[in-house]
């Protein structure tokens, strides 16, 4: 299997083969992030890429939010795009070795990008970089596992078997406002740190 690492990401982005990126932020997650209410909380949003997600966290006022990718090119877009931003909420490094304390992570196409043997890793650094009481959330793929990707699919028995050890499911179901080439190919979830 193909390794995916640093070079790999970020060969992508120099190539331009980034068909995983919508070119904003999708529907399901501007919808979620409308309904929060507290501008303060500490927001993280892990292998974003080109960090629609983050950009329009910025645009409402979400001051303590952070975009992370293993990749520069995609961050350098990023700062670029979004030149008011302090440096400190960029992070390039690896989502492993990022240690941190969070409120909320969103989750938009970087589970899905991972080497399929990583996902319990990912529960449990999730779960390490959230306070107590901390919510993961957003979009997860909905088609058959396979070995070709990223992106690899999944299913919703899947996820609960990979995340229900260490957070309590207050969703996971199919997003009603996916954009059109996902539909019907993504959950929509809600997990609470346990």
């Amino acid at each position: 299997m193909t390794k995916f690492d640093k070079k790999y990401w970020e060969e992508r982005y120099q190539n331009n083969q980034t068909g995983w990126d919508a070119g904003s932020i999708t529907t399901p997650i501007k919808h979620y992030i409308n309904g929060l209410t507290n501008k303060s909380i500490k927001i993280l949003v892990p292998g974003a890429g080109n960090g629609h997600e983050f950009e329009y966290l910025a645009q409402q006022g979400f001051n303590n939010s952070y975009v992370l990718d293993i990749a520069l090119a995609p961050l350098l877009n990023i700062k670029e795009r979004l030149p008011q931003v302090d440096e400190s909420r960029i992070i390039y490094t690896d989502f492993f070795e990022h240690n941190g304390q969070y409120d909320l992570v969103i989750e938009q196409t970087f589970f899905c990008a991972l080497n399929p043997e990583l996902r319990q890793q990912y529960a449990e650094k999730m779960h390490s970089l959230l306070k107590p009481g901390g919510i993961l959330a957003g979009l997860l793929f909905r088609f058959p596992l396979t070995e070709q990707g990223p992106p690899f699919g999944g299913s919703a028995e899947e996820y609960k078997t990979t995340f229900s050890s260490l957070f309590t499911i207050k969703k996971l179901e199919e997003a009603y406002n996916s954009i059109k080439p996902r539909e019907g190919k993504e959950l929509f979830f809600i997990f609470e740190k346990k």
